[in-house]
């Protein structure tokens, strides 16, 4: 049997890093909450080192998966920078649909965008 979880994504923005700030809560078929299972969903890289469970900061309740904006501004400012470098505009609307990209490639089994394709430049896998 396939398991089927669901998340809640809920994004902040964090004012000493002036970026945003992703958090995840789940659940699973049964509607029980997820918390270290959600790791299994993360690349291996990145689990409990950049990706955390914590305290929601607006939220009570269960400990939620959070990833750590600490690198975050020089992420995007890598990808937007690859992408003017490479003709492509970059406008300001599209910075949180950049940044959810992003994440995708540190969760990449959670789907969340199936609106529009982005190409960060040459070297994609950054």
């Amino acid at each position: 049997m396939q398991r089927c979880w669901r998340y809640n994504i809920s994004i902040t923005y964090d004012v000493y890093y002036q970026t945003p700030w992703l958090w995840l809560s789940g659940y699973d078929e049964n509607k029980e909450v997820l918390e270290k299972e959600i790791f299994e969903d993360v690349m291996a890289e990145h689990a409990k080192k950049t990706v955390t469970l914590e305290a929601h900061i607006h939220e009570s309740g269960p400990n939620w998966v959070t990833i750590h904006p600490c690198e975050h501004a020089n992420i995007m400012k890598k990808f937007t920078d690859n992408m003017i470098e490479n003709g492509i505009k970059v406008e300001v609307g599209m910075y949180l649909f950049i940044f959810l990209k992003f994440f995708s490639s540190v969760i990449p089994t959670i789907w969340y965008d199936f609106t529009d394709d982005v190409s960060f430049g040459e070297d994609d896998d950054n």
